[in-house]
């Protein structure tokens, strides 16, 4: 026959087990939420740029001009290639 004791201490490990598990899968549920977040919102910029390929390069000039000022807050050691940089990003477009 099993004694009380160890009926007790299979019932505790049991229960940390239990809760383990509900840790775990809540975790990963977590995770597959995040993922799924992501790749809606990757579906929507592909479906968004290919759809408009002006968003496309408006997009390409906003990134330019942050890392251009990105580059003047932080002091970057490019500041040499600065003045070039940013008179490529300040010319107009060309209509195409």
């Amino acid at each position: 026959m099993v004694d009380s004791g160890s009926t007790g201490e299979l019932h505790e490990d049991f229960d940390r087990e239990n809760l383990q598990l509900n840790k775990d899968l809540e975790s990963m549920t977590e995770q597959m939420e995040n993922i799924s977040v992501n790749l809606t919102w990757m579906a929507y910029d592909m479906v968004a740029l290919r759809t408009d390929p002006q968003t496309k390069k408006s997009l390409k000039r906003l990134e330019d001009e942050y890392l251009l000022c990105k580059a003047v807050i932080c002091g970057s050691a490019k500041m040499k290639n600065l003045d070039a940089h940013s008179t490529l990003v300040h010319q107009t477009p060309t209509q195409e």
